[in-house]
């Protein structure tokens, strides 16, 4: 239509983060992906906000930041521990990458 804007769409990188150009994309989207296995197992369990608490060893407010994706205060080495602590493994690859693409962190839980 005539005067209509045109927006334009624009493929994600597969990071949010990168796409809107943060600092420390991979570590950020890392942080997220491990914390919405988390999320997860959590709500699949049902466990309460004091269960989770006893269970990872941390008080009820980094409880609260941590279903709330506040993840500033988390390394992504405590993400790892806390699903350890949930009773799920967590295993690291490294591998070459295709000379097609750049090389990434990828994340995923099952």
């Amino acid at each position: 239509m005539p005067g209509e804007k045109i927006e334009s769409v624009v493929r994600s990188s597969g990071n949010v983060f990168a796409d809107l150009g943060l600092p420390d994309a991979a570590e950020l989207d890392t942080k997220a992906r491990l914390c919405a296995a988390i999320n997860r197992i959590v709500e699949r369990r049902r466990l309460s906000q004091a269960d989770i608490a006893s269970t990872l060893g941390v008080n009820q407010p980094k409880v609260s930041a941590l279903l709330h994706y506040k993840l500033e205060g988390f390394s992504v080495e405590r993400l790892m521990n806390f699903l350890l602590a949930l009773g799920h493994d967590v295993e690291i690859f490294v591998k070459a990458k295709p000379r097609s693409r750049a090389a990434r962190i990828d994340v995923k839980a099952a």
